[in-house]
């Protein structure tokens, strides 16, 4: 088994010691990842410090047509880049897995490739002109997680290079093969160190937050690291977007047809085995129709296989590694002593035959405020149910958490939706669907849910610093 290698300035780099990549629906291992040391990471962080001092000449009609460039490459490498994603990550093939994955990842780089960053005349009189001037801020830092490594890292990297700056990205170690081959794939196309890859420990983390020739941090994670990034972070005073986690609560309103909306709560919850950060993880439904939504949603998802995601006909895998199934597992333990369970409810028993981090499709009723699969994002396949009948009540509890990324709201009447989805303290809000991101729409979360917003103009604006000259 040939190990992958570093990619710091253009080049593949070995090191001394690898670790191994797991199959999270084996457990065995798939490839061997470079374990990068902090030299390797200073070397990387001075190859983009050299390279930003000519990519930010560079002009922006260069840079888009740069930037599609690399979309046509991953479109011409698309499958072997699913493949490595399936076998690493554990998603489906197909439906909305790796193949979606990477194919959302080339719509996405061709959208943020059409955007620019004019200058702006705020004022051209007798008393003067005055221009604002967007510029690049240097090194870009990125930090990724294990659900989504593809996408993830085009959502960092993409407006970062598209806006003259130059990165440095750390992939999870647990998923860190796909995004090695992605930052190849970019090397064809960008001059040498551009874009650079470290992986290994995370302890290559705070090295990167606290790096004084950073300039900015673009991380995606938890709520418990990105406080810790916050901090570190502050001695340089680094910019910074922050994508933390998320504890959306869907409203079910009583007009609904439970059978008409059972899809798409299943999938706003279940995606990616509810592996993403803007899953649906806490549905309200009120009194009127709860049993019948209940009914129809556990009806859609026993249709649902779990299994392999290599395996034909498979549309959820496995938990991505040991450490979150365990965190699943004792959120819903603590679940079934409380609540309904009306599917699933526990992992199946692990001996000498059993392999892989499977849990199943789990739906549990009657829950409530307070029980920790409720008030606890569980990132997984597990999905709480509460009851309720008054309106303003049941927005007091969807907000009564200390997350903000995303919610959603289900109802025929549209303004009656929208009335609710404003009195929701969360950045994104969904009428009849929940967690469909688009590239030409900003995304981020209030409260604890994270720092700026990615996507469209506001997210490219992000990566960099304002200038106004008065003339």
């Amino acid at each position: 088994m040939d190990p992958f290698r570093l990619i710091i300035d253009g080049k593949r780099v070995p090191t001394k010691q690898c670790f191994e990549v797991l199959n999270p629906a084996t457990e065995k291992p798939i490839g061997l990842a470079p374990l990068a040391e902090t030299a390797h990471l200073e070397d990387a962080i001075r190859a983009a410090k050299v390279a930003f001092k000519s990519w930010r000449e560079v002009t922006e009609r260069k840079r888009q047509t740069a930037c599609r460039r690399i979309a046509q490459n991953i479109e011409e490498h698309a499958e072997e880049l699913a493949q490595l994603l399936t076998a690493e990550q554990g998603k489906p093939l197909g439906g909305m897995g790796a193949r979606w994955e990477v194919g959302a990842a080339v719509a996405w780089t061709q959208y943020t490739a059409s955007l620019s960053l004019p200058m702006k005349v705020l004022q051209d009189n007798n008393e003067g002109r005055v221009e604002l001037y967007r510029k690049p801020i240097g090194v870009v830092g990125s930090i990724t997680p294990w659900n989504f490594p593809v996408l993830i890292a085009i959502w960092h990297i993409i407006p970062a290079v598209l806006s003259g700056n130059t990165v440095v990205i750390k992939p999870s170690p647990f998923t860190p093969l796909t995004t090695l081959r992605l930052v190849e794939l970019m090397n064809q196309v960008l001059p040498r160190g551009v874009v650079n890859c470290v992986t290994g420990d995370d302890d290559l983390g705070p090295v990167m937050t606290g790096h004084s020739d950073i300039g900015k941090i673009v991380f995606t994670g938890s709520c418990a690291t990105g406080k810790k990034i916050y901090a570190s972070a502050a001695n340089t005073m680094k910019r910074m977007t922050l994508e933390l986690g998320g504890n959306d609560a869907g409203i079910v309103l009583p007009d609904v047809d439970p059978k008409q909306i059972a899809e798409g709560l299943f999938w706003g919850a279940f995606l990616n085995g509810g592996q993403t950060c803007a899953a649906l993880k806490r549905l309200y439904v009120h009194d009127d129709v709860y049993e019948d939504v209940c009914d129809e949603l556990v009806k859609f998802a026993r249709k649902m296989p779990v299994g392999n995601g290599a395996d034909d006909g498979v549309m959820i895998g496995p938990v991505q590694n040991a450490r979150q199934l365990a965190i699943v597992t004792d959120l819903v333990k603590d679940a079934q002593g409380k609540g309904r369970v009306l599917l699933g409810g526990a992992a199946p028993g692990r001996n000498g035959q059993k392999q892989g981090y499977f849990f199943p499709v789990t739906i549990i009723a009657d829950l409530q405020n307070g029980d920790r699969l409720v008030d606890e994002e569980q990132f997984g396949p597990a999905l709480p149910i509460i009851r309720f009948r008054d309106i303003d009540e049941v927005i007091e509890k969807a907000n009564d958490n200390p997350n903000g990324l995303g919610g959603s709201v289900w109802s025929r009447d549209i303004n009656a939706a929208k009335s609710v989805a404003t009195r929701l303290e969360c950045g994104s809000v969904w009428i009849n669907k929940h967690g469909m991101i688009q590239p030409n729409a900003p995304f981020g979360g209030v409260k604890q849910s994270g720092v700026g917003v990615e996507f469209g103009q506001e997210g490219l604006e992000e990566y960099t610093d304002l200038q106004v000259i008065f003339a």
